[in-house]
């Protein structure tokens, strides 16, 4: 018999859903989204681009696989999407108190204790999910029994690309081609589908001038919040623009890209969290299942007359990516290295390898 202690998540429009608290003990609070993915929460909760939010998982059992082990090996993880979790709190529907997997070395629970992040289960996930489809994304907060938050900050008024953001340059694999990856929040798979591939990889911190360094590609990674925040990036990506050298974006990359390139962006009501978001590449008929994670989205109407969209996402039919009429410049909305989730658009990174 577990130990089932109160627990009460609260929405800011006065909605509020009762559980059991699991995981740290304690209040936290940020704001509440939800990811329809029905596995991968080991790689969702590593997510940076997650950080300041309190995330809703929609598929209702939770847990029943465990936490793997890990480790780093040569400044990469070796299961997660980073070093740490990087989510406020977990909202879910079922725990399970088993886990059974080959790889498994701990439960979930222990996982969030060890990282001091908040969980609560018990609660409506399916009613949950549908207000902020409705209402859109909202703060909230979680309140074990006991423990109070009072007033709930807002995370959207932070740069979270600089809480992620490596705060060093760091230097993965060799090649003879150099690619400089501006880090958003870069999820770890990303760096392992350019390193499989042959290349030096030099991280840098968002706010880096890389300008002054000597590189065969510009790589710009996903990453958390407001693409608004993040003025000193996309300076020096309009500067590496002038070189002609080949870029390539993802996520926070597309949307940095596309303010470079003098478009605009928008927050979406409730973004896309999920590993089925259909898109298709502009100007075929060709379809792809992709996994993303994000709030914020490319305006399409404000792209200047030398860009076009890549990607359209079929359900809303808001932009999944854009590339220049002339240049080696090319984004993707999406997570083409997915982890976790489809990998139907792997090729994006091959293709990026053959203009350097």
């Amino acid at each position: 018999m577990h130990f089932n202690k109160p627990a009460i998540l609260s929405l800011q429009n006065g909605t509020s859903f009762e559980g059991f608290a699991f995981g740290y003990d304690q209040a936290v609070d940020g704001e509440v989204v939800f990811s329809t993915a029905m596995v991968g929460y080991p790689e969702s909760l590593t997510d940076p681009s997650y950080s300041g939010q309190i995330l809703c998982v929609s598929y209702p059992l939770v847990g029943n696989y465990g936490v793997p082990g890990d480790s780093l090996v040569d400044n990469l993880s070796t299961f997660y999407e980073s070093e740490k979790i990087h989510v406020r709190g977990l909202v879910i529907s079922d725990y399970s108190f088993t886990y059974s997997h080959w790889n498994a070395k701990k439960s979930l629970d222990e996982w969030l204790k060890e990282h001091k992040i908040p969980g609560i289960y018990g609660i409506d996930t399916r009613e949950l999910t549908k207000i902020l489809r409705e209402a859109g994304t909202m703060l909230g907060k979680i309140e074990p029994q006991g423990s109070k938050i009072e007033q709930i900050s807002d995370p959207n008024l932070i740069n979270q690309v600089d809480v992620v953001s490596c705060k060093e340059v760091i230097k993965y694999g060799n090649g003879n081609k150099k690619v400089v990856l501006v880090d958003c929040g870069v999820k770890h798979n990303i760096i392992r589908c350019l390193i499989e591939r042959g290349v030096e990889l030099i991280r840098v911190p968002w706010n880096y001038d890389f300008n002054t360094i000597e590189y065969d590609g510009l790589f710009i990674s996903n990453g958390p919040g407001n693409p608004e925040l993040c003025g000193e990036a996309v300076e020096h990506i309009r500067e590496a623009m002038k070189k002609d050298k080949p870029i390539f974006g993802i996520c926070m990359g597309n949307q940095l890209l596309a303010k470079a390139g003098g478009a605009s962006t928008f927050k979406l009501k409730y973004g896309h969290r999920s590993h089925n978001q259909p898109v298709r590449m502009a100007g075929t008929n060709r379809c792809f299942v992709t996994s993303q994670n994000h709030g914020y989205a490319v305006d399409g109407n404000t792209l200047g007359s030398d860009w076009e969209p890549l990607f359209i996402n079929m359900n809303d039919g808001t932009n999944e990516g854009i590339r220049h009429k002339s240049k080696p410049f090319f984004s993707a909305q999406f997570h083409p290295e997915a982890s976790s989730g489809p990998t139907d658009t792997e090729f994006l990174f091959d293709d990026f390898i053959k203009m350097l």
